[in-house]
């Protein structure tokens, strides 16, 4: 396998200045040997045997695809502000995130029926930063009746000492401060 950790490195930027900087990962999508071996080291770093990986909504569906297929699980994807599950159907398992959640909150959700008793889901995202999206995941997929396995991301951006990093289960290919 290519260096991957390097080849995650000369394809991230950070772009913006002082008053807003933001993380640019487009470059990983253009370089084919990314998206051939990122499924593979990602599912490395899964505790256990899932069923199914949780994606939130945008780059965490795509990454958790990728790592569905590679393992043979399915994939949910969780939605960010859905029009449908924004109301009050009992179909839709949902979490509010805090309005401190990039300037706005919000309310994640997925169809309950698609995690069933006895699912044993990893959630699967780009980024880690506070933990919000991964804990609401956490919590929609325990309210279904799944049991929750962990969190997978390519980079870790929590504090050390925040507790909600182990209830869960941060594991990273790279650590923002090495970008």
């Amino acid at each position: 396998m290519v260096d991957l950790v390097g080849r995650l490195r000369v394809g991230f930027h950070w772009r913006g200045g002082p008053e807003l900087a933001y993380a640019d990962i487009t470059e990983w999508w253009r370089d084919p040997v990314v998206l051939r071996d990122l499924p593979a080291a990602l599912a490395a770093l899964v505790p256990g045997t899932p069923t199914l990986v949780a994606g939130p909504v945008s780059r965490g569906s795509l990454i958790g695809a990728l790592v569905a297929a590679h393992l043979g699980a399915g994939l949910v994807e969780v939605r960010k502000n859905d029009r449908v599950a924004l109301g009050s159907d009992p179909a839709f398992v949902r979490r509010s995130l805090p309005p401190s959640y990039h300037g706005g909150g919000g309310t994640m959700s997925f169809r309950r029926g698609l995690v069933r008793p006895g699912d044993r889901v990893v959630c699967v995202d780009d980024w880690i930063e506070h933990g919000t999206q991964a804990a609401a995941t956490r919590e929609m997929v325990l309210e279904a009746g799944g049991e929750f396995l962990g969190t997978v991301c390519v980079v870790d951006d929590m504090d050390d000492g925040d507790p909600l990093r182990s209830a869960l289960g941060v594991r990273a290919l790279l650590r923002a401060a090495d970008l």
